[in-house]
C-alpha cells in the first residue's frame, strides 16, 4: 500500500513517473516528497515506490 496525498493506492513497486503520469500530474508543474524527503525530477523515472511509502504531490499554480 502506498499514500498519495492521503490516499491509499496499490502502486507498490512502481515507476513514480508511472504514477504520476496516471494520476494525470504533469512533471513539470509539481513537487513530489517521499517519506518527507523531496525527489528530484531527474530522478523520478528511476524511483520505485515501496511498501508504505508516503507521497506528497504538490501542483504549482500560476496566477496574479
Amino acid at each position: 500500500m502506498v499514500f498519495i496525498n492521503g490516499e491509499e493506492y496499490q502502486y507498490v513497486n512502481a515507476n513514480l513517473s508511472d504514477v504520476l503520469k496516471e494520476l494525470n500530474y504533469k512533471k513539470e508543474t509539481i513537487a513530489v516528497e517521499i517519506n518527507e524527503e523531496i525527489v528530484p525530477k531527474a530522478t523520478f523515472d528511476e524511483t520505485i515506490l515501496k511498501d508504505g511509502d508516503v507521497v506528497e504531490v504538490v501542483s504549482f499554480v500560476g496566477g496574479g
